[in-house]
């Protein structure tokens, strides 16, 4: 009888230093009620507690916890159906708060995520939830941040992992992407020739004007050349009328020589003739060669000075 009596004693006194001493780890927070009622919170460390009177309310985990969405159907503004999932990031500030402000916090954070991110979704096209996934997530972290607060809740992040059309909106949305590159294909291959014909139109604008500077410079080389081929004839012309006015008839002679050969070399260059018939005599040809021959020679004579014979003779005409 004595031994199960000190056997009870025992077992009261360990559940009373149980009861007594309390060791929260790292990380937690624990709630104490007295008599149900909550009074504080005990902070990670060693602490102690009156048995029976006081007690440990709610643990809470005061690290940062990560919450998943589940996958869920929402309709756009265009009345398109996509499925879309998320992660949360939450963590508890005020573990008083949190234990006693909701029933369930992780229930009902995911509650609150999933409300808001249908009522986002639903208020932009599709496009635009496909697009703005940053604007999504910041527009959803606005909204359950806040709504969380009271409870002793800080949200850091929301992000939604996927966001899934049906397989024919894929489809079609692949058709259209096709389309667009198409059509930028044929844009630019459409500018490239545009390009290309605008530089041969500008390449062929120069080769003509640089064609018609050329005949413009050799228009003028062969003005010029004639020019200077008319004054060759007004003055050789002006000296054999001054020979013929001093009564030297071989120059004469000479000067009508040359156009005879002249005229001669031009009938034999004719393509279009392959004989010619020339009705005249060959004494006349002779006899202008010798009035060149004697022009030479009255010429080499005055150029010997004085001492020669400076008497002219004149020559029979030709004919």
């Amino acid at each position: 009888m004595g031994q199960l009596f000190a056997l009870v004693v025992v077992a009261v006194v360990v559940i009373v230093l149980a009861k007594l001493v309390r060791i929260v780890p790292q990380g937690y927070e624990w709630t104490v009620e007295r008599f149900g009622r909550y009074t504080r919170t005990l902070t990670p460390g060693l602490h102690f507690l009156v048995p029976f009177i006081y007690g440990i309310g709610r643990r809470m985990n005061m690290m940062e916890q990560v919450l998943d969405v589940p996958s869920q159907d929402v309709i756009t503004k265009d009345n398109a159906v996509v499925r879309v999932d998320g992660v949360v990031f939450y963590q508890v500030l005020d573990a008083a708060k949190a234990a006693y402000e909701v029933a369930n916090l992780e229930q009902a954070a995911l509650a609150l995520v999933m409300t808001n991110i249908r009522t986002v979704l639903g208020s932009m096209d599709l496009d635009e939830s496909l697009s703005q996934r940053d604007a999504i997530n910041a527009k959803l972290l606005t909204v359950v941040d806040e709504a969380t607060h009271p409870w002793g809740v800080k949200v850091n992040r929301i992000e939604i992992k996927d966001i899934a059309p049906p397989r024919d909106l894929v489809d079609s949305m692949a058709r259209q992407m096709k389309a667009e590159r198409e059509k930028r294909a044929n844009i630019l291959e459409a500018e490239g020739q545009r390009q290309a014909a605008v530089l041969k139109a500008d390449g062929e604008k120069q080769s003509a004007i640089l064609q018609a500077e050329g005949k413009k410079e050799a228009a003028f080389r062969e003005a010029e050349a004639r020019i200077r081929l008319a004054e060759a004839e007004a003055q050789a012309t002006k000296m054999v009328s001054e020979a013929i006015a001093n009564g030297n008839v071989n120059a004469l002679n000479y000067f009508v020589a040359n156009k005879y050969v002249e005229a001669l070399k031009e009938m034999a260059h004719s393509p279009n003739q392959k004989m010619v018939l020339l009705p005249m005599e060959a004494t006349g040809i002779l006899g202008s060669l010798s009035g060149i021959a004697e022009l030479a020679k009255e010429s080499f004579a005055q150029q010997q000075g004085p001492s020669g014979n400076t008497g002219r003779r004149v020559p029979p005409p030709v004919g």
